[in-house]
């Protein structure tokens, strides 16, 4: 994730802290991280810093795996959100592009006239 220090994207809390936040110990965050399910920013000095955008993530890791599914399959049910996610924009954006072009069509009327031969 890129930084984004506005809302909830700020990194702020230190990993002790995130843990607590999530529920969770700390060195099950390190697990998520090496299993690519938090990445969460770093400091200058190298320190983890989560976002509440984080600790969101993390409550939804923590309902998955008390549903029954593992980290692999934690780790494919986000992925799967984030096309999702993905595509939702991609379908919005669009519509509205073809909204946009299509405002200045006129509909067209065609009476279709059948012609008959004498026989």
């Amino acid at each position: 994730m890129s930084p984004d220090f506005r809302g909830r994207h700020r990194a702020v809390y230190v990993i002790s802290v995130a843990a607590e936040l999530a529920g969770v110990h700390p060195q099950t965050l390190r697990i998520y991280e090496r299993k690519g399910l938090v990445d969460p920013a770093r400091t200058g000095g190298g320190s983890r810093r989560y976002s509440d955008a984080d600790i969101e993530r993390l409550h939804k890791i923590q309902a998955l795996t008390n549903a029954g599914l593992n980290l692999e399959g934690v780790r494919r049910v986000l992925d799967l959100e984030a096309q999702v996610e993905d595509l939702t924009a991609e379908v919005e954006t669009l519509r509205k592009e073809v909204s946009r072009r299509s405002a200045p069509l006129v509909p067209l009327r065609q009476d279709i006239v059948v012609y008959r031969t004498r026989d």
